[in-house]
């Protein structure tokens, strides 16, 4: 059952000019919103989490529906709310009568994103996609050390970065993106699908988030398998200061000099170089199997959906991208 964020509340503090704090930050945007136009609101969040395909199916959506642009990932609702309604908006630009919607992987283990969305979008279409989350831990592994936004070996980052395993308990966070937005309003999919049966799998988002469906061309089927080339940085502190101003770009609303950059040949100097990502120890594979093990088994109970291959550590690990 949807709750309301008035009862964050008293989390708040009273001082003169009122109560202050994460209620008083979330209502005031929320009065906002509903002050203005909801044209340029989402209607659909596809959340993740990280590395199951999200980049892919921005991709294919955002040529059908109004998706950020030119940053995929607005981070709004779990880092940027602060920054205001207008913030957001602008943000989206296209036609009115298009389908809007936000590809934003990173809300999935965002119980402050999540709640966010339900008081500006109370009836927002949800979308979750699953992956074996060995598979998955070390891909988003390689992409923030890749980007430098973690310096750690793979086993230390396990330890040091809690979004890794957080991100991970997929049949917690199910449970309370159900609970606040109901199962009706929550679809599951499963990134093997996406590989194996990518027309069902864009079939099934489609009538879910309300846009006609459509044939995927031989282009959108041949990057599915396509592997993302990264390595680690050749120069750590380099690259993790370039990630750190396009952030501060992005926040500024100048995402078109990062996408510049991104798409130019500087990009090279920045990112990549170093020697090639290893695959994770047999030790640390079947310790991740364990640690995910019971978040896997309530999963299959939830979804009525038979995922033993995620519970075996003699799988090879896998690392496509996603």
């Amino acid at each position: 059952m949807r709750k309301s964020l008035s009862a964050l509340c008293c989390l708040g503090k009273m001082t003169e000019s009122g109560i202050t704090g994460p209620c008083n930050e979330i209502t005031e945007v929320a009065r906002m919103a509903k002050n203005s136009s909801r044209r340029m609101l989402p209607s659909f969040f596809i959340v993740g989490p990280p590395r199951t395909g999200t980049s892919w199916l921005h991709e294919v959506l955002s040529q059908r529906t109004l998706l950020p642009d030119p940053t995929k990932e607005t981070r709004f609702f779990d880092n940027h709310f602060q920054r205001g309604i207008a913030w957001y908006r602008a943000h989206f630009r296209g036609e009115e009568n298009q389908r809007v919607g936000e590809v934003a992987p990173t809300y999935f283990a965002s119980a402050e994103a999540r709640e966010r969305i339900a008081e500006l979008v109370p009836n927002a279409r949800i979308v979750c996609v699953f992956r074996n989350p060995v598979d998955r831990v070390f891909s988003l592994y390689r992409l923030k050390r890749a980007y430098g936004m973690i310096p750690w070996s793979f086993e230390e980052a396990i330890v040091h970065d809690p979004e890794l395993i957080e991100s991970g308990k997929y049949a917690t966070k199910l449970k309370e993106w159900w609970n606040t937005f109901g199962r009706e309003g929550v679809l599951t999919m499963f990134y093997g699908d996406l590989r194996q049966k990518p027309q069902y799998f864009v079939n099934c988002i489609a009538d879910f988030i309300g846009i006609p469906r459509f044939n995927l061309t031989t282009s959108d089927l041949r990057r599915i398998h396509s592997s993302e080339s990264m390595t680690l940085p050749k120069n750590y502190y380099r690259t993790r200061g370039a990630t750190l101003m396009a952030d501060w770009f992005k926040a500024r609303r100048l995402d078109n000099i990062v996408s510049i950059v991104k798409h130019s040949s500087l990009i090279k100097y920045f990112l990549g170089g170093g020697p090639p990502f290893t695959k994770p120890s047999a030790q640390m594979a079947a310790r991740l199997y364990e640690i995910f093990r019971p978040e896997v088994e309530e999963l299959e109970v939830m979804l009525s959906r038979d995922l033993s291959e995620w519970k075996s550590s003699s799988v090879v690990l896998q690392s496509a991208a996603g």
